[in-house]
């Protein structure tokens, strides 16, 4: 398993008192790699089913939940604010403020029975950066503070996807193309509630509680 890096826009950044706490606040690929997340049977399927429900472009986020034979439960899209820097603490409130709005938590479980998988658009090739790190990092705390097991890291770029961590990538779809119909994405899935990170919140509750 190799991995590349690449400088994020976060490391262009002038050092700041902040900054030892920002770089604690990410995971490196050996890390991550380490951390036993686990794979994605069917990763182009995730990867077709969320571009085609949420229709992101750069510097979108989308975190989704799927259960245990890796049916989409909930998901939610919402733009990084370009003010904020590439923080992982930052990032894990933005994911577990959307995962409340979407699905209810499972911290009464013993042992989560499902798991967040994040998709995030960016300009860039598919090497490792410390943006990617971040969202690592907030996705894993995220994922605790919410009692769901921390699944795939998913970068989205104009070459396609990839899954970071794991080696397996597509040239298809990529953060420009035009998404698939979603009836070709999900048939024999139930229903997903869906976000864009702003409205129908009311909608989401509904459709949410399960």
């Amino acid at each position: 398993m190799t991995f590349g890096f690449a400088p994020s826009a976060a490391s262009s950044l002038s050092a700041s008192a902040g900054s030892a706490n920002h770089t604690a606040r990410i995971l490196e690929p050996a890390e991550w790699a380490a951390a036993g997340i686990p794979l994605l049977r069917s990763p182009r399927e995730v990867v077709s089913g969320l571009h085609a429900r949420h229709r992101p472009t750069p510097a979108t986020a989308v975190v989704a939940v799927v259960d245990h034979e890796e049916r989409l439960t909930a998901s939610a899209s919402f733009a990084r604010r370009s003010t904020v820097a590439a923080d992982g603490w930052e990032f894990r409130n933005a994911l577990l403020a959307h995962l409340r709005r979407v699905i209810p938590h499972d911290l009464r479980r013993r042992t989560p029975v499902r798991t967040a998988v994040l998709l995030y658009c960016r300009e860039g090739d598919e090497r490792w950066t410390e943006e990617d790190g971040a969202w690592m990092w907030g996705l894993r705390d995220a994922c605790t503070l919410h009692g769901l097991r921390c699944g795939a890291y998913i970068t989205l770029t104009r070459g396609g996807w990839q899954v970071l961590g794991e080696g397996r990538g597509g040239r298809s779809p990529t953060l420009l193309s035009r998404p698939s119909a979603l009836a070709d994405t999900s048939a024999g899935h139930d229903a997903v509630p869906l976000s864009t990170g702003g409205g129908a919140v009311e909608a989401l509750r509904r459709s949410a509680a399960r």
